[in-house]
């Protein structure tokens, strides 16, 4: 089940507030302008499926959001707990960045923890199947995959060559909570 945690940026023990149903989630992060969508598909999706018959399943909301925000590429990341980078991998996305276009990612399988740190506060979400993250650019933030990933995400760049970080050089995402293992597989 997805969640959102509000921390104050000085404070990682007790939040400010949780919120659990998926509108709640949705307001309170379209209120500080990031976009936090729910997908369906009718399409049956295998595990081992294709990059392209994922994204194929997803196509009429890949191709609104390609439209809408101008998103020029695609593609499909995959990671399990027995990946052999998969610690090397985690650490690379678990210091605060930036980036100069938004970070999208949409989770066709498994989960994913993003954790945002705007006007004083820290948003701390873990997105699970089913959840579309819109990140805008420029937002500092961090994600955590946790110590045995399990996820399927369709990513959507503007930025042909993909993701590129700017790391702020603070070492706040280090004073808030990890995400936890998961011990289902992904499916897709």
């Amino acid at each position: 089940m997805s969640y959102l945690r509000i921390f104050a940026e000085d404070n990682s023990e007790t939040p400010l507030a949780s919120h659990a149903a998926h509108a709640e989630i949705a307001e309170v992060l379209g209120d500080v302008g990031v976009r936090f969508e729910r997908w369906q598909t009718n399409k049956t999706i295998n595990a081992g499926a294709s990059q392209e018959e994922v994204i194929e399943a997803y196509r009429e909301d890949i191709d609104r959001l390609m439209r809408e925000e101008g998103y020029k590429s695609v593609d499909v990341v995959s990671l399990t707990a027995d990946h052999p980078d998969r610690a090397t991998l985690r650490q690379k996305f678990l210091s605060e960045h930036t980036h100069a276009e938004d970070e999208v990612r949409f989770f066709v399988a498994g989960s994913g923890q993003f954790t945002l740190h705007l006007g004083g506060k820290i948003y701390d979400l873990l997105c699970e199947q089913g959840d579309l993250i819109g990140v805008p650019d420029g937002t500092r933030h961090w994600f955590d995959m946790s110590e045995e990933p399990n996820f399927v995400a369709i990513r959507l760049f503007t930025n042909p060559s993909g993701w590129v970080a700017e790391f702020t050089g603070d070492d706040i995402a280090a004073k808030f909570p990890r995400m936890q293992p998961t011990r289902s597989k992904a499916s897709a």
